[in-house]
């Protein structure tokens, strides 16, 4: 039997959605200086605003659809993280090497993420 989350840090989506920002801004270091304030802001601030999203929407429990409001904005910010590792790829900033490895924790937290969305009213409060 799994315990229960006690805040957004107990939740699997979130400590994914978080090891997958710190990896996105690890790789992002890397960018050129050019891209300092488009791709590498964009593509940083995508990928924070996932686990932000989900600290939010844990606040929002008691409203169902606020909640699942907020996880779907999250998803769109995941979506929007993977447009911006295709186009550092597509720039050649990223090898074949990192963009998988960016692509696979994205799409754990994705699938994390997509699994909550399919459950949301387990986790609301009653």
């Amino acid at each position: 039997m799994s315990k229960l989350a006690q805040s957004f840090r107990d939740l699997a989506v979130y400590q994914e959605s978080f090891r997958f920002q710190q990896e996105v801004f690890k790789i992002s270091k890397r960018l050129p200086i050019e891209e300092r304030y488009s791709l590498t802001d964009q593509i940083r601030r995508s990928s924070r605003s996932i686990g932000a999203n989900l600290a939010e929407c844990w606040a929002k429990r008691r409203y169902p659809a606020h909640f699942l409001s907020k996880l779907t904005d999250a998803d769109g910010e995941l979506q929007e993280t993977f447009h911006w590792i295709s186009s550092a790829a597509a720039c050649d900033y990223l090898n074949d090497l990192e963009t998988q490895k960016l692509n696979e924790h994205a799409s754990m937290a994705g699938r994390l993420l997509g699994s909550t969305i399919n459950n949301y009213e387990s986790f609301c409060v009653r």
